[in-house]
């Protein structure tokens, strides 16, 4: 079977239906961190306790794209598994419609936080410019992969697919993603800078 297929529904495509922050005026081409990128997707001024940051930050449940993908939220694990062994066929697919591989180099090969920046130290681009894995982890093809499945299979805009590669990563990474929230939420504009000299050594 092929990993990761299309739902069937009337038109194949599936419309975003989740979050509390309306994402229209996000203007993702000015993310350049992933502190950046919480900060536009999430409602962090709700956020006052660590309680409202896990709420906020950790989905539960199946997303709607779950059930076509054959993944959840509540099981991270199997989920980080089928992600990451689609992500050959998913970037083979994708790099066959140069629409779709365009703007997903546009998303992707930016410091906007599809990434495994938590556990590789690559920072917040997982993909260079020509769309090549800046690291060998599992997380790192399964967020791409979420990226250019949503691509591929919905009509999410870039805000909408970047904040659902966030909630992944913040189920994958729950410590670092809910910190990042909760300084935020506190006042802590120091973790909204992009550090790019901290990835290569200096």
């Amino acid at each position: 079977s092929v990993p990761l297929s299309r739902g069937s529904g009337s038109s194949g495509l599936l419309t975003f239906s989740g979050g509390n922050v309306d994402l229209s005026d996000v203007e993702v081409t000015e993310i350049e961190s992933t502190a950046q990128g919480i900060a536009a997707l999430f409602p962090v001024s709700k956020i006052k306790t660590t309680e409202d940051a896990i709420a906020v930050m950790i989905a539960t449940g199946t997303p709607e794209y779950g059930e076509a993908m054959g993944i959840s939220y509540d099981d991270p694990v199997t989920a980080l598994s089928k992600l990451e062994k689609a992500y050959p066929a998913l970037k083979q697919q994708a790099q066959e419609d140069d629409t779709v591989w365009q703007s997903y180099l546009s998303l992707a090969a930016a410091p906007r936080g599809i990434s495994c920046e938590f556990c590789c130290g690559v920072g917040p681009q997982g993909v260079d410019a020509s769309g090549n894995s800046r690291c060998g982890c599992a997380h790192n093809p399964a967020v791409q992969s979420v990226t250019l499945w949503l691509m591929l299979n919905t009509d999410y805009s870039d805000a909408e697919i970047l904040k659902e590669v966030y909630k992944w990563k913040a189920i994958w990474f729950p410590k670092d993603m809910v910190t990042l929230a909760l300084q935020i939420a506190g006042g802590d504009t120091s973790v909204l800078e992009d550090l790019p000299g901290m990835v290569g050594g200096c």
